[in-house]
């Protein structure tokens, strides 16, 4: 799990070619990990400690350092389904939007190559 997670980060600002299901999904599943932790530790810290400030702190840097590699893994698993990465702005349709999204994500690769390179399983 963790190759995964520590490949999308090596790939900060990487929104060029295509990334594999299982990346994506290792990647959320274990930045949901993450957080959940992060969130557990934080939350008996601020009840030890009686502030918030550093927890809030905290999450919102792991979110702010996040950000980049969480929207190009998005990004790049489009392109592995065929579609470009605006396509990611149809989340913001409300409801519709996601449903579609998520089915997007648990699409099969595209076979062969595409505008965006090789196919990852290929490889």
């Amino acid at each position: 799990i963790t190759n995964w997670y520590i490949k999308c980060i090596k790939q900060y600002a990487d929104f060029s070619g295509r990334a594999r299901r299982k990346e994506y999904w290792m990647f959320t599943l274990f930045n949901a990990l993450i957080a959940f932790v992060l969130g557990l530790v934080l939350g008996v810290f601020e009840v030890i400690t009686g502030t918030q400030f550093i927890s809030t702190a905290i999450s919102a840097i792991y979110s702010l350092f996040i950000f980049i590699p969480s929207l190009a893994v998005c990004i790049r698993r489009l392109h592995d389904v065929g579609k470009s990465g605006w396509f990611y702005l149809i989340g913001l349709i409300p409801i519709i939007g996601w449903i579609w999204l998520i089915v997007l994500f648990c699409t099969d690769s595209q076979p062969g190559a595409n505008n965006w390179g090789a196919n990852p399983k290929e490889f």
